[in-house]
């Protein structure tokens, strides 16, 4: 079988490069969704020193996060932290709660695609945590 090859430009809403969607503010976490279908939505997250996305969860969507730059602290429960760096693949089932902080000195970067859509916000009782 022969390929032909096709220009990129021609695939830009199923080609992305990373480097081209970050955007890093200073006020908050940035989220930049690059793409959303019926079934699933992807964004990259950019985070500076100090930033965090509170702990939540999804009613129904599963969650992955895909560590592209940096370390964080990930709270896979309120209470509950693990270190998290480059490399590491992240899931967070429907339901399951997931948030996270860079506590470090440089930035953080990850890429989430989650599903199905619209995958909802629940934010985490962190006083729930405190009681047990």
């Amino acid at each position: 079988m022969e390929f032909k090859q096709v220009d990129r430009a021609d695939l830009k809403d199923r080609i992305f490069h990373w480097p081209d969607i970050q955007e890093f503010r200073d006020e908050e976490a940035t989220k930049k969704v690059f793409y959303e279908t019926p079934n699933t939505v992807g964004a990259v997250w950019c985070m500076n020193p100090g930033q965090s996305l509170p702990i939540h969860s999804h009613e129904v969507a599963d969650d992955i996060w895909i560590v592209i730059e940096g370390t964080a602290d990930y709270y896979p429960e309120c209470g509950q932290m693990v270190p998290i760096k480059a490399g590491d693949i992240i899931v967070a089932r429907a339901s399951e709660k997931h948030g996270m902080t860079n506590n470090s000195d440089k930035k953080f970067m990850m890429l989430g695609i989650a599903g199905p859509t619209p995958i909802g916000f629940i934010l985490a009782d962190h006083k729930d945590a405190l009681k047990k």
